[in-house]
């Protein structure tokens, strides 16, 4: 059975700093409830107990696990929950000792007694979380959820080898690899861009797919404002200083903007040197990746981890290569950017749990490189070997975050996945593709048997790498 991936699935609003840690945890909370609901049990509920397992108890408390739990539980959307309201709820839950179940049911909840950080893994999933409900008359309710990357969460029963949620697709170009892809593009006579258009129209209207595809990315450019001019500290411990704020005023020095929208029409009118092209795809990454950090509003792409490169690529063509691009140019990229994305994930993997951080920076400069070589005159063949190109050079990165937290080695990681990703593209474009030598799904082959191959330690746990080398005290 084929499986369909929308863009739109790729590509999800969400609250940082990870996910498969905060995403898919909140997410695994909201289903927990709806559950609850269908088995007319959510009023009979007295206590909730959630485990956290493998990496989600290695590194939960640096990527906020148990804080997305809770808001999960409160009823809390990630989409559209303000950022500044999390403290505050947070809070509430703690000093009160009590949540507003769903934000219908109050009852006790000790956040650490009830919240369990389980060292152990469960076979089917490095990460998985099980929720107990316990009942007025002494029974329970137990439900257990995989967060498998991106924010994409499934069940226990799932028993696909690769963990892929199957669904029946209706598009009328179902794609489960990129020799599908390309083999569409020439009998059709379309650009990949168009392709995924067509399919995206048979789920929603044309003014759905516009108006979703500028929300993604209008929220991308003010996560960029937002990181571009935010001074301080993150948050975590390791008191890791925001670079994108002094990197954007040296840059831009004194000019006149009050929006993002007006922002960015201000940079496009900077003339840039060569030499400072790469300092501003750097501080547009880094800045998305702060916001991140600091458990600010970003897109998946494909994940939290790695949301910098996609937007600061993006920026990359708007502002550098062409100055005219519109909302055309933007959907275009985005689209590409989501079928390659969704082409890794149905061949391998996007959970640096399960991969390491070549399923994520990685996947992440694949979908930018590929979305950018089209953007740039690039055929359907040139923009396959782009995104091959760029993960070629990411294969075995492993994932290995100090204190559990996405920032160090995180943010620096997209400002490389980021120039990478454009490396890539213009490496596809002056290549013919008939010499290519690694089609694209050999590579995302390659990529998952290396996945497979990794040491455990490497693959988000805290427990080998740069997180054993340096220390929260090293700090």
């Amino acid at each position: 059975m084929e499986e369909c991936i929308s863009v739109f699935d790729m590509l999800k609003i969400g609250v940082g700093p990870s996910s498969s840690h905060t995403l898919g945890p909140w997410r695994a909370a909201e289903r927990f409830l709806e559950e609850l609901k269908n088995e007319s049990i959510l009023e009979q509920v007295t206590r909730v107990k959630v485990d956290l397992y493998g990496s989600l108890s290695l590194t939960g408390k640096g990527h906020a696990t148990d804080l997305a739990v809770m808001l999960g539980l409160s009823g809390q959307d990630p989409e559209y929950i303000p950022v500044d309201n999390i403290a505050g709820i947070i809070k509430n839950i703690e000093t009160k000792n009590e949540i507003n179940l769903g934000n219908q049911l109050t009852i006790p909840f000790y956040f650490l007694q009830d919240i369990v950080f389980n060292k152990d893994f469960l076979p089917f999933h490095a990460n998985g979380l099980k929720f107990t409900a316990y009942k007025a008359d002494n029974s329970e309710y137990e439900s257990t959820f995989y967060s498998i990357g991106g924010g994409f969460v499934v069940k226990e029963e799932r028993t696909n080898a690769k963990i892929k949620e199957e669904i029946k697709c209706a598009f009328p170009f179902p794609i489960q690899n990129a020799v599908e892809l390309l083999n569409y593009t020439v009998s059709e006579n379309k650009m990949i861009s168009e392709i995924v258009y067509e399919n995206e129209k048979s789920m929603r209207s044309e003014a759905e797919i516009h108006s979703e595809l500028m929300r993604i990315w209008n929220t991308m450019l003010e996560c960029m404002y937002i990181g571009c001019h935010s001074e301080g500290i993150l948050p975590g411990g390791l008191n890791v200083r925001r670079r994108a704020f002094d990197m954007h005023q040296n840059l831009i020095g004194l000019s006149n903007y009050n929006s993002p929208q007006t922002w960015l029409e201000e940079i496009r009118k900077t003339e840039v040197k060569f030499r400072q092209i790469l300092k501003w795809v750097s501080c547009f990454a880094l800045a998305v990746n702060e916001v991140n950090a600091s458990l600010g509003r970003v897109v998946t792409a494909p994940t939290n981890g790695s949301a910098g490169v996609i937007p600061a690529v993006l920026m990359y063509y708007l502002v550098i290569e062409n100055h005219n691009a519109g909302e055309k140019e933007i959907k275009q990229f985005l689209m590409v950017a989501g079928e390659i994305g969704s082409i890794f994930k149905k061949g391998s993997t996007i959970s640096a749990a399960m991969g390491g951080c070549q399923a994520e920076i990685g996947v992440s400069s694949s979908m930018a490189a590929a979305a950018l070589c089209e953007l740039m005159g690039g055929s359907p063949a040139q923009v396959l070997m782009a995104a091959e190109i760029a993960m070629e050079h990411h294969l075995g990165l492993t994932c290995d975050p100090i204190g559990g937290l996405v920032q160090i080695p995180c943010i620096e990681r997209n400002t490389m996945g980021a120039i990478k990703a454009i490396n890539a593209a213009e490496l596809a474009l002056e290549t013919d593709s008939k010499n290519a030598k690694v089609p694209l799904d050999k590579v995302i082959n390659t990529m998952w048997q290396t996945a497979k191959d990794m040491n455990s330690k490497y693959k988000e746990t805290s427990e080998g790498g740069l997180a054993i080398a340096v220390n929260m005290a090293d700090c």
